[in-house]
């Protein structure tokens, strides 16, 4: 079982911080996402001391979480932003993230993309690929802007995660293979209104062993000597997304032993680190709090049917996730084997297979854990369902930090053509 402090039990009720999450139920429904404002800070403050004696720019990576309030309470902490998109800029922006601390990062930049964070004044591109490059300067120069990069290599490293969330290894799409680095910078810094600053390397996500991040940044210190001798003004590394987290039983290395392994590999070539952590951010700061609609009787086994489905939260059913599920209420001791899951009408709508938890019947609350990362972001309205409502919790007070859509907002999104 995961230890999540800030979603404690007491007297067998889980709360969140000091409010009862059945208090929050009541009032907002299920199902919904619940985000502890504390355990938030405490995640970005183990970055900031982990790395407190290197130059070091944290930038939360917004894909993970991108709810104005997270931005916010990251941002007051004076953290940075990754995005992916101009939608991601603007959301950064808009909580007060300053432009000189995001890094734009993503395969696919557009021409209207590229020039909107050239005029925000964004601190860094991380760059995918020679054309993207090529087309970043070509904006660069008719908007009388320079463009700082960083090319985005990939080293071939085994990242010892699922294959859909891996991103360091030459069949990836991501980045610029490390044997054609050396000519891919040739060619930048022969760009006009280009500025090669620095070297990026992400290997992929929910990374749970330090050998691989070592590994990756051997092979990035020796590049960026490479790239000095040839002549580079490399004085930034990019060195991806940070730690996993425990889902299940997994042990992930501290933040400290993490930030070693950087300064052990890194420190010598006096660089400013920049990390871009995001589940590891905000994956134990979040849940997903659901009610039992039916307890159905099959053939072969018993299933909970929840009124939360894969709609809300995809990664079970995209990356065969484990997450914790939790009765919020402990009614009972005894443990019951359920397959549970959702309403939504495909197969694939499951969250647990053979799981045992706490006996339950209809009307019971659950709670689905470790989701505050990757978990109501890619939320979708499938089955015409409405968004998860989003609460934040801090001490004994809470906010809806994004209300459910209405039916009637949903639907009035379409337009019917004057020719139907």
């Amino acid at each position: 079982m995961t230890i999540q402090k800030h979603f404690p039990y007491v007297d067998n009720n889980m709360f969140a911080e000091n409010v009862a999450l059945s208090d929050i139920a009541k009032q907002v429904g299920t199902p919904f996402y619940c985000y502890s404002n504390t355990a938030i800070k405490q995640n970005y403050q183990d970055y900031q001391q982990a790395f407190s004696d290197q130059d070091t720019l944290i930038c939360y990576a917004v894909k993970a979480n991108g709810n104005q309030a997270v931005l916010s309470t990251l941002a007051k902490l004076g953290s940075g932003a990754d995005v992916v998109s101009m939608g991601e800029i603007l959301r950064a922006r808009a909580a007060g993230i300053p432009a000189e601390k995001i890094v734009y990062s993503g395969v696919a930049k557009t021409g209207e993309e590229i020039a909107y964070a050239l005029n925000e004044g964004i601190f860094q591109f991380n760059v995918e690929s020679e054309p993207e490059v090529e087309l970043i300067s070509q904006i660069a120069t008719k908007l009388n802007k320079t463009a700082a990069i960083s090319f985005r290599i990939n080293p071939d490293v085994c990242a010892n995660t699922h294959a859909k969330i891996s991103t360091g290894k030459s069949e990836n799409k991501f980045g610029v293979p490390i044997s054609k680095a050396r000519l891919a910078y040739k060619q930048a810094a022969a760009l006009p209104n280009i500025k090669v600053q620095g070297v990026d390397v992400h290997i992929g996500s929910q990374l749970t062993q330090l050998a691989p991040f070592e590994e990756a940044y051997q092979r990035i210190a020796q590049l960026v000597v490479d790239l000095r001798e040839d002549g580079h003004d490399i004085s930034v590394i990019d060195i991806g997304g940070g730690l996993g987290i425990t889902y299940r039983d997994e042990n992930i290395p501290s933040k400290q032993a993490y930030a070693a392994v950087a300064k052990a590999q890194l420190g010598h070539l006096n660089c400013k680190i920049v990390i871009e952590p995001g589940r590891s951010l905000l994956g134990n700061a979040g849940i997903l709090v659901t009610g039992v609609v039916f307890v159905k009787t099959g053939e072969e086994r018993q299933f909970l049917i929840l009124d939360a489905g894969m709609n809300d939260l995809i990664r079970p059913s995209m990356y065969e996730a484990y997450h914790e599920v939790l009765a919020v209420k402990k009614v009972s001791t005894a443990l019951k084997t359920y397959d549970i899951v959702g309403p939504v009408c495909e197969t694939g709508d499951t969250f647990a297979k053979a799981r045992q938890i706490n006996e339950s019947t209809s009307g019971d609350l659950l709670a689905i854990m470790s989701c505050g990362a990757y978990g109501a972001v890619m939320a979708s309205t499938y089955n015409t369902r409405m968004l998860a409502p989003e609460v934040m919790v801090k001490g004994s007070e809470f906010a809806i930090v994004r209300q459910r859509p209405t039916y009637e907002a949903v639907i009035n999104a379409d337009s019917v053509p004057n020719w139907l």
